[in-house]
């Protein structure tokens, strides 16, 4: 299948495929966080290091067009590095993000502290759901399997995500943009509020890890909260098949339809 982005020192080609589900012109919000941690790993580091945090402002909507990649090291040290990374569309900037990195080094932990298993059934158990989501490209470049409610319905849910299409030509999909992939589904993952009826777009999102994830699975085990003024909280437990790994966090925009 063909990729996302073909990216070209920092000049980027989108696909079709990046577009979501709010409007055929503006890319799913998987899209450019996958593309904000692809620059973020090229950066290099003067020790092994490992993503730690991924924050991520959407300040306009990105579009399904050519956009600019531009970095920036915002701190550099001996156990953490800070980067900031801006996409930019016809000359705006669209994404404003920073990328947390911190040193990689293996301690020991009494046994009591691992990972906390989810207790919920892994992908091959769950229910596979459709691949036709509302009709968004992106989420149709995703396999989803449902452990618990359904994807896209209002309820609690917990969500298994893989992502079956290239993201970067000639790169390797990473870990921690499988773990921004998925995690940018989490408004979908546990709706409080119709989706036929309501529009509730994220604005930003944030994902903290603890370590890396393993596989090609990725659960988001979600909550959302929607307040009386027009604003909105998606919030999921990130897991893969050893347990619970990480968090993520998107403030909603809500407005009827």
């Amino acid at each position: 299948m063909d990729p996302i982005f073909r990216v070209d020192g920092n000049r980027v080609v989108t696909s079709p495929d990046a577009a979501g589900p709010w409007d055929p012109r503006m890319q799913h919000g998987s899209a450019p966080a996958a593309l904000v941690v692809w620059a973020a790993e090229a950066i290099a580091t003067p020790v092994p290091m490992q993503i730690a945090r991924v924050t991520i402002d959407l300040m306009r909507p990105v579009p399904v067009a050519p956009l600019t990649i531009a970095t920036e090291m915002l701190r550099e040290g001996r156990k953490i590095q800070l980067c900031g990374i801006k996409l930019v569309a016809a000359g705006v900037v669209v994404v404003s993000a920073t990328v947390l990195k911190i040193k990689t080094q293996a301690q020991v932990l009494s046994p009591e502290i691992s990972d906390l298993p989810t207790e919920l059934p892994g992908p091959d158990q769950s229910t596979v759901e459709p691949p036709d989501h509302g009709g968004s490209p992106f989420t149709k470049c995703m396999s989803m399997r449902a452990a618990r409610g359904r994807f896209g319905r209002v309820g609690p849910a917990a969500i298994w995500f893989r992502i079956d299409q290239p993201l970067i030509e000639g790169s390797q999909v990473s870990q921690a943009m499988r773990a921004v992939v998925a995690a940018d589904f989490s408004n979908g993952t546990s709706s409080a509020l119709d989706f036929r009826q309501w529009t509730f777009i994220n604005a930003d999102l944030t994902v903290n890890l603890v370590r890396q994830p393993v596989g090609e699975w990725m659960l988001l085990d979600g909550e959302c909260w929607i307040g009386p003024d027009g604003a909105g909280l998606a919030m999921s437990r990130l897991a893969d098949q050893h347990g619970y790994f990480g968090r993520a966090v998107q403030s909603l925009v809500i407005e009827k339809r």
